[in-house]
């Protein structure tokens, strides 16, 4: 079972995921609240996917 200090752990690394994501999908359209489920592996990989690649406008 996990104490508290592996509950604790668990939300700073959470933040630590979460926060770059809330901050940088406004930037390709995307609402920040998709952020919150980057904390899953494979969701987070997907948003970098659909960031890398998706059309922002800014390339001539």
């Amino acid at each position: 079972m996990m104490g508290g200090g592996g509950i604790l752990w668990l939300l700073i690394v959470g933040a630590l995921v979460v926060i770059p994501f809330w901050k940088l999908l406004p930037r390709f359209g995307i609402p920040n609240w998709v952020a919150i489920f980057a904390i899953f592996p494979v969701v987070a990989l997907i948003l970098l996917w659909v960031m890398a690649f998706k059309d922002d406008g800014l390339r001539g």
